[in-house]
């Protein structure tokens, strides 16, 4: 009992971490990706007077819309340079996302007294060593110049565009290596594209989920451009935590199964124990089916009680973590959470007991069939004396 109780506390608790670590990259993700994002069909960008924003805002579960202009750039800063991947929003950029809320350093500025600034990544800041206040030597951003012939010159080949920094954001490396925030007006005088954008980005009013506004959206812009949802945008990162999720879920499972074992050890032995009362009861009367009924529920007993309260001590400490949080990480504050992420779900709850179930019937079928055999054996003895007797 002991040994489900454990491996089954066990299996709750790493499955409730699991889910903590799972909803803490998604939240982290999920204040970048928008919830649904508007692409065109056909090539990087379209003209913003083609998207009928009129007839997405008359939905009332449109809550953002805020377009978007992306592209690949070089920035240089003193000696240092990087190719980054510029993304022109508007000023109130922040005010559907929340991506305020992960600067470390400044403030996620990008207008003020009819000047541009730039917010960072932290990892584009470290390769560059940009500083906040140095006003004396600004961020320039280089792109191709498609209108000129391409020559010797690097001043020449490229257009240019200064600009200061005003903050650096920490989400995930990947995205803070690689993205710049600039303002939307000045991504598109650099591009040359005062009318274009390359996506439009929307925020749902809350309750609302991006799955069932997909068809809807997708009917009023017609073949011109694609919606994807969130969950879309990161379909491989969700396929690759849910292949996780279920290696770890089946790893634990055999080490309940191995704690089924004992069970059926346990059961032989006491087979073996009550050899003389299982002769003393079938002499009573008692058919074969009364004596497996018996050893069956002591098996099964066994494995629901250490079951339920494996559940129990499982929920119990997930939910002191949940609430307290007095496992730490380490790393001396350098993780986005000081303690291991808990998320407690029922699902989880109801997965672990259904293995307990299986596993349980598991551990009594080898015992009940060696019991079965010796009821068997001791009637055939019985048989046998009963007709040596009568004759």
């Amino acid at each position: 009992m002991l040994g489900v109780m454990i491996s089954t506390a066990a299996l709750i608790i790493v499955l409730s971490v699991y889910n903590g670590f799972e909803g803490l990259v998604l939240s982290l993700f999920n204040r970048f990706n928008p919830e649904i994002l508007i692409l065109p069909s056909k090539g990087k960008t379209f003209y913003l007077k083609d998207f009928p924003e009129e007839n997405v805002r008359a939905l009332t579960t449109i809550q953002f819309i805020k377009p978007v202009l992306e592209e690949n750039v070089l920035i240089r800063y003193k000696e240092r340079q990087s190719i980054v991947r510029m993304k022109g929003v508007d000023a109130d950029y922040t005010a559907m996302n929340r991506l305020d809320t992960a600067i470390v350093q400044g403030n996620f500025l990008l207008e003020a007294d009819r000047l541009n600034y730039a917010v960072l990544g932290y990892g584009v800041a470290y390769n560059l060593q940009t500083q906040l206040s140095d006003f004396e030597n600004p961020l320039r951003f280089y792109i191709p110049d498609k209108a000129k012939k391409l020559n010797t010159g690097f001043n020449t080949n490229f257009k240019t565009a200064r600009i200061f920094a005003s903050g650096f954001f920490s989400l995930r490396q990947d995205y803070d290596e690689k993205y710049v925030f600039v303002p939307l007006r000045f991504a598109r005088s650099l591009l040359d594209l005062p009318e274009s954008v390359s996506s439009i980005e929307i925020g749902l009013h809350t309750g609302f989920l991006p799955e069932n506004i997909k068809a809807e959206l997708q009917e009023i812009l017609g073949k011109d451009f694609q919606v994807v949802t969130r969950s879309e945008q990161q379909s491989f990162l969700l396929k690759m935590m849910r292949s996780e999720r279920w290696a770890i879920f089946l790893i634990l499972g055999f080490i309940l199964l191995i704690a089924a074992f004992n069970i059926i050890g346990s059961l032989s032995m006491l087979i073996i124990d009550k050899t003389k009362d299982i002769f003393t009861l079938h002499s009573l009367g008692a058919n074969r089916k009364f004596i497996l009924r018996i050893f069956a529920w002591e098996g099964i007993l066994i494995s629901i009680t250490g079951g339920i309260l494996g559940l129990f001590l499982g929920g119990l400490v997930a939910w002191l973590q949940q609430v307290f949080g007095f496992i730490s990480l380490g790393g001396g504050g350098n993780f986005v959470v000081d303690a291991y992420p808990v998320q407690i779900k029922v699902i989880d709850f109801l997965l672990v007991m259904a293995i307990v179930l299986s596993t349980s019937i598991f551990s009594v079928i080898y015992p009940l069939v060696q019991l079965s055999n010796k009821i068997k054996e001791t009637r055939s003895n019985s048989q046998a004396i009963k007709n040596v007797f009568h004759s």
